[in-house]
């Protein structure tokens, strides 16, 4: 006897796709701390998974909110590549909810924009790349769209120059050191860098230069020479409170897929961000904002994606 099975509605498939779109976004250790709840087939709530939270690196949850604002910016443009008008509404009700990060209203038909179409086609392209990139610079035009794609989400992307690179590729290995020395950090770490969070396959090799350019997550296999002089940048918001973080996540997935679209891949050093937030240090506040990532920039070879939670996981009960 079979079982007949009820086919799935075509508003709930597009609200299936929206969601497999939000969940291959980049997030820290690939944690990938989010879920998702549907509303009355219009209503998507974007929410905190805090199973994933990483609780010793992360005390503060920002690079939760960071990863989890990097999701959302996927599901807006996966919506808006559909030819939906997403409202989104940040911390709706952080007293009652506060694992609520955001709502997304599914809205009214609108003419899908061929920027929309194209980021939304890079979102399967982008990569985090821990390999050497070549020696190349990033040209002044593309620099510029990275800018102007982290400004789009109210954020700053400062492109540092070849000293404050090396300065900040110098903190990044002190505080690398500082954290090798941290227990509780490296139990953490490497209960995320197994099977699933970020596996060997994706970290790359270490380098065999003075210089690292790339975390070390403690898994690298084979030696290599990174480039010389790495391209940084900073990306910064405003304020450092959970909305100016899922600002940043936003910011920082539409900058990745900008620079996706020109082959330009991206890695990530935030070891004086972790250190930072773990010591509870003060931020200082300076004219560009506060820090919320650390970001390599160049060109690099194609690399395989870091696995992905399977859809269905990401669902919470709908409604």
């Amino acid at each position: 006897m079979f079982t007949s099975h009820p086919t799935p509605r075509p508003a709930d498939l597009a609200i299936r796709r929206l969601i497999v779109a939000a969940g291959q976004a980049p997030s820290v250790n690939n944690t990938q701390p989010w879920r998702f709840r549907v509303l009355h087939g219009e209503l998507v709530e974007l929410l905190a998974d805090w199973d994933r939270w990483l609780r010793v690196s992360d005390p503060r949850g920002r690079s939760l909110h960071v990863s989890c604002g990097a999701a959302l910016f996927n599901l807006r443009m996966a919506a808006r590549a559909a030819g939906r008008a997403p409202a989104v509404r940040l911390l709706p009700d952080p007293r009652e909810r506060p694992d609520l990060l955001a709502a997304v209203r599914i809205g009214t038909r609108v003419r899908a924009s061929a920027e929309a179409r194209q980021l939304y086609e890079l979102i399967p392209v982008r990569r985090t790349s821990r390999r050497p990139y070549a020696e190349r610079l990033i040209p002044a035009p593309v620099l510029s769209e990275l800018r102007t794609a982290a400004a789009l989400e109210r954020a700053r992307l400062i492109v540092l120059d070849r000293r404050s690179a090396m300065d900040m590729l110098d903190y990044a290995a002190i505080a690398q050191d500082e954290l090798a020395r941290d227990k509780e950090y490296l139990a953490e770490l490497r209960a995320w860098t197994g099977g699933h969070g970020v596996p060997s396959y994706v970290q790359g090799p270490a380098a065999t230069t003075v210089m690292d350019p790339v975390r070390d997550f403690g898994r690298r296999s084979g030696g290599a020479a990174f480039e010389p002089r790495p391209q940084l940048a900073v990306l910064a918001t405003s304020g450092d409170e959970p909305p100016d973080w899922l600002r940043a996540g936003q910011a920082l997935q539409r900058v990745l897929l900008v620079a996706a679209g020109h082959q330009v891949s991206a890695s990530f050093l935030n070891q004086p961000l972790d250190l930072r937030d773990m010591r509870r240090r003060a931020d200082p506040r300076t004219r560009h904002g506060h820090p919320q990532m650390i970001i390599r920039l160049g060109y690099g070879p194609v690399v395989a994606r870091a696995p992905r939670r399977p859809a269905g996981d990401l669902v919470a009960e709908t409604g």
